[in-house]
Protein backbone atom coordinates (compact mmCIF):
# COMPACT_ATOMS: atom_id res chain seq x y z
CA UNK A 1 0.00 0.00 0.00
CA UNK A 2 1.44 2.87 -1.09
CA UNK A 3 -0.79 5.46 0.51
CA UNK A 4 -1.69 6.94 -2.63
CA UNK A 5 -4.97 7.27 -3.93
CA UNK A 6 -3.75 6.67 -7.66
CA UNK A 7 -0.34 6.04 -9.48
CA UNK A 8 0.95 8.28 -12.25
CA UNK A 9 1.99 6.77 -15.07
CA UNK A 10 4.58 8.26 -17.45
CA UNK A 11 2.86 6.89 -20.67
CA UNK A 12 -0.68 8.85 -19.59
CA UNK A 13 0.54 11.56 -18.71
CA UNK A 14 2.51 11.92 -21.80
CA UNK A 15 -0.71 10.96 -23.78
CA UNK A 16 -2.66 13.70 -22.08
CA UNK A 17 0.14 15.77 -22.75
CA UNK A 18 0.16 14.98 -26.83
CA UNK A 19 -3.73 15.57 -26.55
CA UNK A 20 -3.27 19.37 -26.60
CA UNK A 21 -1.48 19.30 -29.69
CA UNK A 22 -1.09 22.27 -31.45
CA UNK A 23 -4.42 23.04 -32.43
CA UNK A 24 -4.56 24.10 -28.53
CA UNK A 25 -1.57 25.77 -27.99
CA UNK A 26 -1.11 27.83 -31.12
CA UNK A 27 -3.97 30.08 -30.45
CA UNK A 28 -2.63 30.62 -27.12
CA UNK A 29 0.79 31.35 -28.49
CA UNK A 30 -0.43 33.79 -31.12
CA UNK A 31 -2.49 35.59 -28.37
CA UNK A 32 0.62 36.10 -27.04
CA UNK A 33 2.87 36.28 -29.53
CA UNK A 34 0.98 38.27 -32.72
CA UNK A 35 3.96 38.14 -35.21
CA UNK A 36 4.07 34.60 -34.29
CA UNK A 37 5.45 32.84 -37.71
CA UNK A 38 5.90 29.00 -36.61
CA UNK A 39 6.24 26.96 -33.43
CA UNK A 40 7.65 23.55 -34.13
CA UNK A 41 7.05 20.97 -31.64
CA UNK A 42 9.79 19.24 -29.78
CA UNK A 43 8.79 15.85 -29.97
CA UNK A 44 11.83 13.26 -30.16
CA UNK A 45 13.78 12.36 -26.93
CA UNK A 46 17.30 13.77 -26.24
CA UNK A 47 18.65 16.82 -24.81
CA UNK A 48 16.41 19.28 -25.73
CA UNK A 49 13.30 17.48 -24.35
CA UNK A 50 15.36 16.49 -21.44
CA UNK A 51 16.10 20.10 -20.39
CA UNK A 52 12.60 21.20 -20.99
CA UNK A 53 12.26 22.47 -24.52
CA UNK A 54 8.63 21.29 -25.92
CA UNK A 55 8.43 24.12 -28.77
CA UNK A 56 10.68 26.36 -30.31
CA UNK A 57 8.60 29.70 -30.99
CA UNK A 58 9.83 31.76 -33.83
CA UNK A 59 8.44 35.58 -34.34
CA UNK A 60 8.82 37.49 -37.60
CA UNK A 61 11.59 39.83 -36.57
CA UNK A 62 13.51 36.40 -36.21
CA UNK A 63 13.65 36.15 -32.22
CA UNK A 64 12.92 32.60 -31.25
CA UNK A 65 11.69 31.28 -27.38
CA UNK A 66 11.99 27.98 -26.60
CA UNK A 67 8.79 26.78 -24.25
CA UNK A 68 8.43 24.03 -21.66
CA UNK A 69 4.64 23.32 -21.89
CA UNK A 70 2.60 21.92 -18.53
CA UNK A 71 -0.39 21.83 -18.93
CA UNK A 72 -3.27 21.31 -15.80
CA UNK A 73 -6.91 19.64 -16.66
CA UNK A 74 -8.62 21.99 -13.60
CA UNK A 75 -8.46 25.67 -12.94
CA UNK A 76 -6.51 25.68 -9.96
CA UNK A 77 -6.00 29.07 -7.90
CA UNK A 78 -2.18 27.89 -7.74
CA UNK A 79 1.05 27.03 -10.26
CA UNK A 80 1.83 23.39 -9.12
CA UNK A 81 6.14 23.95 -8.58
CA UNK A 82 7.99 20.52 -8.94
CA UNK A 83 10.47 20.51 -6.48
CA UNK A 84 11.90 17.15 -6.68
CA UNK A 85 11.28 14.68 -9.57
CA UNK A 86 12.25 11.97 -7.42
CA UNK A 87 11.62 12.46 -4.12
CA UNK A 88 13.86 9.46 -2.86
CA UNK A 89 17.04 10.37 -5.88
CA UNK A 90 16.60 13.93 -5.03
CA UNK A 91 16.68 14.52 -8.34
CA UNK A 92 15.50 18.37 -8.74
CA UNK A 93 12.55 18.88 -10.27
CA UNK A 94 11.92 21.83 -13.25
CA UNK A 95 11.88 24.38 -11.15
CA UNK A 96 15.40 24.30 -9.72
CA UNK A 97 16.90 21.79 -12.29
CA UNK A 98 18.84 23.62 -14.86
CA UNK A 99 16.69 24.19 -18.25
CA UNK A 100 17.19 25.23 -21.40
CA UNK A 101 14.60 26.93 -22.26
CA UNK A 102 13.33 30.66 -22.09
CA UNK A 103 9.63 30.09 -20.96
CA UNK A 104 7.24 27.80 -18.78
CA UNK A 105 3.54 28.33 -20.56
CA UNK A 106 1.71 26.68 -17.67
CA UNK A 107 -1.68 26.24 -18.76
CA UNK A 108 -5.11 25.91 -17.21
CA UNK A 109 -6.83 23.86 -20.03
CA UNK A 110 -10.44 24.29 -19.20
CA UNK A 111 -10.19 27.99 -18.90
CA UNK A 112 -7.96 27.81 -22.01
CA UNK A 113 -5.64 30.27 -19.81
CA UNK A 114 -1.73 30.09 -19.94
CA UNK A 115 1.15 32.12 -17.72
CA UNK A 116 3.95 32.64 -19.40
CA UNK A 117 6.77 32.00 -16.83
CA UNK A 118 10.46 33.90 -17.61
CA UNK A 119 12.62 30.57 -16.89
CA UNK A 120 15.83 32.65 -15.08
CA UNK A 121 13.41 34.70 -12.94
CA UNK A 122 10.99 31.86 -12.22
CA UNK A 123 13.93 29.99 -10.57
CA UNK A 124 15.19 33.11 -8.79
CA UNK A 125 11.97 33.85 -6.85
CA UNK A 126 12.30 30.00 -6.30
CA UNK A 127 15.78 30.22 -4.67
CA UNK A 128 14.31 33.42 -2.74
CA UNK A 129 11.10 32.12 -1.74
CA UNK A 130 10.84 28.42 -1.82
CA UNK A 131 11.31 27.22 1.71
CA UNK A 132 9.14 30.19 3.12
CA UNK A 133 6.40 28.48 0.05
CA UNK A 134 7.25 25.33 1.81
CA UNK A 135 6.52 26.35 4.81
CA UNK A 136 3.29 28.22 3.80
CA UNK A 137 1.47 26.17 1.34
CA UNK A 138 2.86 22.67 1.66
CA UNK A 139 3.68 19.61 -0.59
CA UNK A 140 2.33 17.79 -3.01
CA UNK A 141 3.25 14.14 -3.19
CA UNK A 142 2.29 12.31 -6.79
CA UNK A 143 3.25 8.72 -6.92
CA UNK A 144 4.71 7.31 -10.14
CA UNK A 145 5.84 3.86 -11.23
CA UNK A 146 8.94 3.68 -8.78
CA UNK A 147 9.66 7.08 -7.45
CA UNK A 148 7.64 9.69 -6.26
CA UNK A 149 7.34 13.57 -7.10
CA UNK A 150 7.31 16.75 -4.91
CA UNK A 151 5.54 20.14 -5.86
CA UNK A 152 4.17 22.80 -4.23
CA UNK A 153 0.76 24.57 -4.53
CA UNK A 154 1.93 28.75 -4.89
CA UNK A 155 -0.16 30.85 -5.68
CA UNK A 156 -0.52 32.39 -8.73
CA UNK A 157 -0.74 36.15 -7.78
CA UNK A 158 2.17 35.50 -4.75
CA UNK A 159 4.29 33.32 -7.74
CA UNK A 160 3.81 36.37 -9.92
CA UNK A 161 4.63 39.07 -7.43
CA UNK A 162 7.90 37.43 -6.50
CA UNK A 163 8.80 36.90 -10.17
CA UNK A 164 8.61 40.21 -10.77
CA UNK A 165 10.74 41.15 -7.67
CA UNK A 166 13.25 38.59 -8.96
CA UNK A 167 13.45 40.52 -12.08
CA UNK A 168 15.33 43.50 -9.66
CA UNK A 169 18.96 42.50 -8.74
CA UNK A 170 21.16 45.06 -6.95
Amino acid sequence: MTGFDRVHRFEDSHALAASYGPDWWIPIYRRAFPTLMSAVAIEQDGWAQRAGIDRLLTLACGRTFTVDEKIRTHDWPDVLLERWSDEKRKTPGWVQKPLACDLVAYAYAPAATCILLPVPALQRAWRQHGRQWIGLYGQRRAQNRGYTTISVPVPRGVLMQAIVEAMFVS
